[in-house]
């Protein structure tokens, strides 16, 4: 195989996830020679366009970054051509890749996708996997053909879901063992066998609907604690990062934090106790 470091790589991504991603293949010597990503969009109070995560941490390294609207066009398809990439490496990056972007690097393009596939192909495997109570999650390493997520897997890497795993922290997780699947696939290149995912088991993980997010308090606790840890289980203070602390009462409800108003559902959270504790402390105290 060939020694790590003289892989030229074009790298795809745009969210949190694919930032350390991006970090371990330069530290692995490999040479980015372009990065891709969704281009900058309005955010926060003042709508002044944002750059992507990747596109921020990539200008920081000094690496050229390009975000094309499109890349089915052929100006977009020739300056990609041009890059001369031994490989290219995908991760949340966000846009659909043409059969003509997919054949320019001369070993195709590899994906690193948050999921055990076919289970969960599409846009958010972590979330579904958190919403339907899975009790494994994990990364694949795949060769990228035209279909969503169905091309042959070369490496998988499953992990045990915690019971109080949040999307945030199943994120944070799958984005390390990504990084460290990824490097470990390119130095093994070579010696690897694409494996056709099976026809069974196919699900697919839909982008998050905001009327998903909205909880039913009057749904089972274990349910609800789903909800809570999965579609919202990015949202902190209402800023979008981090986790909830959301979590159901021993009593089997849920309770709003003190001085919490209906805005504030989503920093509900846990009030202690269990009704049949031992001692009064540990009596559920209804959130007042």
């Amino acid at each position: 195989g060939k020694e790590t470091g003289e892989m030229k790589i074009v790298f795809m991504g745009s969210p949190d996830f694919s930032v350390p991603v991006l970090e371990a293949l330069i530290e692995a010597g490999h040479e980015i020679v372009a990065v891709y990503c969704q281009p900058p969009r309005p955010a926060g109070r003042g709508k002044k366009d944002r750059p992507t995560p990747v596109q921020a941490r990539a200008e920081e390294l000094g690496l050229m970054v390009r975000h094309p609207k499109s890349l089915r066009n052929d100006e977009a398809q020739a300056e990609f051509a041009a890059l001369g990439a031994d490989i290219g490496v995908v991760v949340a990056y966000g846009l659909i890749l043409p059969q003509a972007i997919l054949d320019a690097p001369a070993r195709g393009c590899l994906n690193i996708h948050a999921s055990l596939l076919p289970r969960w192909r599409g846009a958010a495997p972590i979330h579904r996997a958190i919403m339907a109570g899975d009790r494994e999650s994990g990364v694949c390493i795949m060769q990228m053909d035209a279909g969503l997520d169905t091309g042959a897997v070369l490496s998988r890497h499953a992990i045990e879901i915690d019971p109080e795993e949040t999307t945030g922290s199943l994120h944070d997780r799958l984005s390390e063992l990504g990084a460290r699947a990824i490097t470990e696939a390119l130095e093994n290149l070579d010696t690897l066998t694409p494996d056709p995912q099976p026809e069974t088991g196919v699900t697919y993980a839909e982008k998050i609907d905001k009327a998903e997010a909205r909880v039913d308090w009057s749904k089972p606790a274990d349910e609800v604690s789903r909800l809570i840890r999965g579609p919202r289980g990015l949202v902190r203070n209402g800023r979008g990062a981090g986790e909830t602390a959301g979590r159901a009462c021993g009593c089997g409800q849920w309770h709003p934090r003190r001085g919490a108003g209906p805005a504030d559902r989503r920093l509900w959270q846990w009030r202690g106790g269990n009704h049949q504790g031992p001692a009064p402390r540990q009596t559920c105290d209804g959130g007042r």
